[in-house]
């Protein structure tokens, strides 16, 4: 019997085109990545349990790569096939997502982007060793583009989702550093530069919007035509709906607890119509969320002080149940950039030297990073870029790594610090 690529390669050979493709281009890009990133998921390996624990509970920075984890790199080689493909689509990334759905809305693929993102810095490892820089640049630069293209459909997680991939990349960028040549550290960065424009949190108002309280009044439209001249039961209905589409604030058992619901009942004057009042009462606010969301450092704090203390004033509940949460995420944005910016000044110090690092600036700062020479038990093996960021009570670093030796953390609280040679599984 013929196999399914016998039979492919024999249709190809009787239309007389190449694999590529009759136009003769390599690969196609007007390909929606979406798709193409769809199929790299179902390519994926399903390691098995002892294979998956090899792989996740050791530390492999600084050591010697066996071949039993080239073998279970190889196994990554189709799904990232179509991840490189997918990146270098000209057209834009449609995941297909119903936002009609609301917070029932299912996006599968956060997960999977994270998971692609992950397995890329293992396979740079793997082909750095084997010195194949190009290979792990283009796997980096793939995961930085999947990244991006998460949030295109504009929701706040998928956001959240593309600064937590930016943010693995630029940390292997980091402990990979001195691996790579400076002309493959340019190529890198160039790599980055091109990926699609980052979607920021000021840009997920209007689909937040869409997403959950448009939902909501579709939803309390639909409840009152269902139950027409039964108040009582609609607004029980409002109830148990904002209550399954909110997520319960940190510390708290319950997203709309009984003195919540009370003061949202008493403030629509205990009608759903008063309800949906409150919900449009909250676009003016929204516009000004969405002002203060694209601020920079240094006036986002303040501002985003002014507005939480107006919220708070306000008579509507809502204000207070629904725009707290948009406080943290600029921060954890401008974070992010600082990831980014301190990856391109590492590159330009590589290639100019100070010249280059002071043309890159803080997004935390007014400035460049302080810089540094790193060493680590007595032995020079990098250099520290460090932010004027103290969001989380410590200095804000990244350590790029330039000498092999024994593995440290190069970010976060315990920066310099070493690592354990397993972790728990």
């Amino acid at each position: 019997m013929n196999t399914l690529k016998s039979i492919c390669l024999s249709l190809l050979v009787v239309a007389g085109v190449s694999a590529g493709g009759a136009s003769g281009q390599p690969s196609a890009t007007n390909i929606n990545p979406a798709l193409l990133y769809y199929q790299a998921f179902l390519m994926a390996p399903n390691l098995p349990e002892a294979d998956d624990d090899y792989l996740w509970t050791k530390e492999w920075q600084g050591q010697e790569l066996p071949e039993r984890y080239g073998k279970l790199m190889a196994g990554y080689d189709n799904e990232f096939k179509l991840v490189r493909l997918a990146a270098r689509s000209a057209v834009p990334c449609d995941w297909g997502i119903n936002i009609s759905e609301g917070p029932a809305a299912l996006l599968p693929h956060l997960a999977r982007c994270k998971a692609v993102v992950q397995a890329a810095k293992f396979r740079a490892l793997w082909a750095l060793q084997q010195g194949r820089q190009a290979d792990a640049r283009e796997d980096l630069v793939a995961a930085l583009v999947l990244g991006r293209n998460a949030a295109r459909d504009g929701t706040l997680i998928s956001t959240l989702v593309q600064i937590a991939t930016e943010a693995i990349d630029c940390r292997t960028v980091a402990e990979l550093f001195g691996q790579f040549s400076p002309e493959d550290l340019q190529k890198l960065q160039d790599g980055f530069e091109a990926a699609p424009a980052r979607r920021t949190v000021a840009d997920c108002i209007p689909t937040e919007k869409a997403y959950f309280l448009d939902w909501i009044v579709r939803r309390i439209v639909a409840l009152q035509q269902a139950n027409p001249g039964d108040e009582a039961k609609v607004m029980k209905g409002i109830r148990e709906l904002l209550a399954g589409a909110l997520e319960a604030p940190e510390g708290q058992e319950q997203a709309l607890p009984d003195s919540t619901w009370e003061r949202l009942a008493q403030a629509a004057g205990g009608t759903s119509a008063g309800v949906v009042r409150l919900m449009q009462e909250l676009e003016p606010y929204q516009q000004q969320l969405a002002v203060v969301l694209a601020l920079p450092h240094g006036e986002y704090e303040g501002r985003m002080e002014q507005l939480m203390a107006e919220i708070q004033r306000s008579p509507n509940p809502l204000l207070s149940l629904l725009f707290p949460a948009w406080e943290k995420v600029r921060p954890r944005e401008l974070m992010g950039l600082m990831n980014l910016a301190m990856v391109r000044a590492a590159v330009e110090f590589k290639l100019h030297g100070q010249a280059g690092l002071q043309t890159v600036t803080d997004p935390w700062g007014q400035g460049p990073f302080e810089f540094r020479r790193f060493v680590f038990e007595g032995v020079d093996r990098g250099f520290e870029l460090k932010s004027a960021c103290r969001r989380n009570g410590w200095p804000e670093v990244l350590i790029f790594v330039e000498k092999a030796g024994p593995p440290f953390y190069v970010n976060g609280k315990i920066a310099g610090e070493a690592r354990p040679a397993t972790y728990p599984k």
